[in-house]
């Protein structure tokens, strides 16, 4: 499993996850993740951090993980090396202290250039899999804000710069398809739409992570848009 490393101290390493691999564990599947990669090449982290307890009550490892991405989701991700690097950037995640950048396609030309998209998010009354920030949505709705910058249009398609301001699960992919302009890719929220511009995979990348580390120094961490980013830019005219 060859996992680029892009930055790395005492506390943390920060890598950026290939497309197709889980974070973790689900009970249910059998395939590689994230944990064994860290478990293997960081076996001091095997205490570190909180497991997850499923329903029957078995727990699933997450050595390290202060946050996750999703399987189709490329990009940056920071794991901590020791429990109190796991404490201090939880508590960043939680009081929002961390400035996350995502880039993504998204379907139509977006008609403003920037904006926020200030929706709470609930669970979807439609199918259990999936959450939802319009009207219907059942359970508890949570605070969701993300703000958002076009980076170009052209061709029925927008290439986005998102930036989630809160942390709840599937925000972005919820978001813009609240706001009529779905992610390319999405099978789930934009199940009637095709994988276009050559899309295999949700178009979601997790593009930069800025933070201040415990010694109070200014840190930023870039991971590249992936090679399908570099293929769909092409295609809608954006680069050469």
């Amino acid at each position: 499993m060859k996992i680029p490393v892009l930055y790395e101290d005492k506390d943390i390493i920060i890598i950026n996850k290939p497309v197709g691999l889980m974070v973790h564990g689900d009970g249910k599947t059998k395939e590689k993740t994230l944990v064994d990669w860290i478990l293997k090449n960081y076996p001091k982290t095997k205490n570190v951090g909180e497991p997850i307890e499923l329903p029957n009550g078995d727990l699933i490892p997450r050595p390290g993980i202060v946050h996750r991405l999703d399987k189709e989701t490329s990009g940056v991700l920071l794991i901590a090396k020791t429990q109190p690097a796991f404490d201090f950037y939880k508590s960043k995640f939680q009081n929002r202290e961390m400035k996350k950048i995502y880039h993504t396609f998204v379907f139509g030309e977006m008609k403003l250039d920037e904006g926020k998209i200030d929706r709470p998010i609930g669970r979807s009354s439609k199918d259990f899999r999936r959450y939802s920030a319009q009207r219907g949505s059942r359970g508890e709705r949570r605070e969701a804000l993300t703000e958002y910058f076009v980076i170009f249009k052209g061709k029925g398609y927008s290439f986005v710069s998102a930036l989630p301001k809160t942390g709840r699960t599937h925000q972005i992919r919820v978001h813009f398809m609240a706001i009529n302009y779905p992610i390319i890719g999405d099978s789930l929220y934009a199940p009637t739409h095709k994988r276009d511009l050559g899309f295999k995979r949700v178009a979601l990348h997790a593009y930069a992570l800025s933070f201040t580390n415990r010694t109070g120094e200014e840190i930023t961490v870039k991971a590249s848009d992936p090679d399908d980013f570099k293929v769909a830019a092409k295609k809608i005219g954006m680069i050469k």
